[in-house]
């Protein structure tokens, strides 16, 4: 179904990716900032020599066409790459110009680690760290010669790669942590506290969208309202804590007797709603009966007496029951009201059977 949270949370994440994406523009135009800030104040000559200009200029065309031409538009995770892999190319062609490893711009390096990491994870974080790391010695040879790999260059080469590392170790941990926040910030919102069922909110919108393909396909679909009949009174007699129990045992056989493609809610305080994915009225009525007799099987043990639960359901289809969401929720409503009418025993008797 289009509207599953899994789904949705994915459309959320694609969402934020792209944008991201659009920030990462940002990002590379400070580093080009940085780059040409350092070499006109540090190393003027350097900066108007034609190899630093062109890798200047190449790298300013590479973020405009990235910016504003969009090649590889709807295709997110492959434009994030190629740009932070431009990134730690112009970085590594100004420092083969610009000093090597020696140069305080090899500190630039943290822009790509930590962009990879906000945007594309562990993997692509440890690819970034994997590159500089190679580079590093690669940088040293490039301006120094073979001769200046000695083993106080590596312990030099250590004390500057570690800072990397633990930056792109601790940003990926953080941005771990608050996905696993916002995943479950998602699913708080949609759900009941006391049942872990959809809340009306969720069910609303996940109804929605099941109409509207509904109405486009011209397919059925079926609303149960669910009533547990004399909630009151066994609040009253026995405690919330009961009552409680009741909802969520009423709620619990409400899912089991569902698919996975069913949308199962609490509609709030003793009653609950269901949606039935492409369900027409008669199949819909033949779910009522079996969460009647299911729940009329099921028992609450409270003190040293069982108490038997009771609901009443009503059921309503589109279209046969209205041509809107609403209009198929009321006329479900409206024959639950009718089915409690029909079975309600006594009013205020509960069904007690003693251990």
């Amino acid at each position: 179904m289009s509207g599953d949270p899994f789904e949705r949370g994915l459309e959320i994440e694609k969402a934020q990716l792209r944008g991201f994406a659009r920030s990462v523009s940002e990002i590379e135009w400070l580093l080009l900032i940085l780059v040409v800030l350092y070499l006109f104040f540090v190393n003027p000559a350097l900066a108007r020599s034609v190899n630093v200009l062109g890798v200047l200029l190449g790298f300013a065309a590479f973020v405009l066409v990235f910016r504003y031409a969009r090649p590889f538009a709807t295709k997110t995770h492959i434009k994030l790459t190629i740009e932070i892999l431009g990134m730690f190319a112009f970085l590594t062609a100004v420092l083969a110009l610009a000093g090597g490893v020696s140069s305080p711009l090899i500190n630039l390096y943290l822009l790509p680690i930590v962009t990879a990491a906000l945007a594309l994870g562990k993997r692509a974080t440890a690819l970034v760290v994997v590159l500089v790391c190679l580079c590093y010695p690669l940088l040293e040879v490039l301006t120094g010669g073979t001769e200046r790999l000695t083993p106080d260059f590596a312990v030099t080469a250590v004390g500057v790669l570690a800072p990397f590392l633990l930056v792109a170790f601790c940003t990926t941990l953080l941005v771990e942590n608050i996905n696993t926040a916002k995943q479950r910030i998602r699913a708080l919102s949609d759900r009941d506290e006391l049942t872990a069922i959809y809340n009306m909110r969720a069910f609303t919108r996940l109804a929605e969208q099941e109409h509207e393909i509904a109405s486009r396909t011209e397919r059925p679909y079926s609303i149960l309202m669910v009533d547990i009949e004399h909630l009151k009174t066994l609040n009253d007699t026995y405690g919330h804590e009961a009552g409680n129990r009741a909802v969520k045992l009423v709620a619990e056989a409400l899912q089991r007797l569902t698919r996975s493609t069913d949308v199962v809610a609490r509609f709030g305080g003793d009653e609950f709603i269901v949606l039935l994915v492409s369900a027409d009225k008669a199949a819909a009525e033949e779910v009522a009966q079996r969460v009647r007799n299911v729940v009329f099987a099921t028992t609450l043990e409270v003190d040293v007496k069982m108490v038997r639960l009771k609901v009443n359901v009503g059921a309503a289809s589109f279209p046969d029951s209205g041509n809107s969401l609403q209009a198929v929720m009321t006329a479900a409503d409206r024959m639950m009201y009718k089915d409690k009418e029909l079975r309600d025993p006594p009013k205020g008797k509960l069904i007690i059977q003693r251990l």
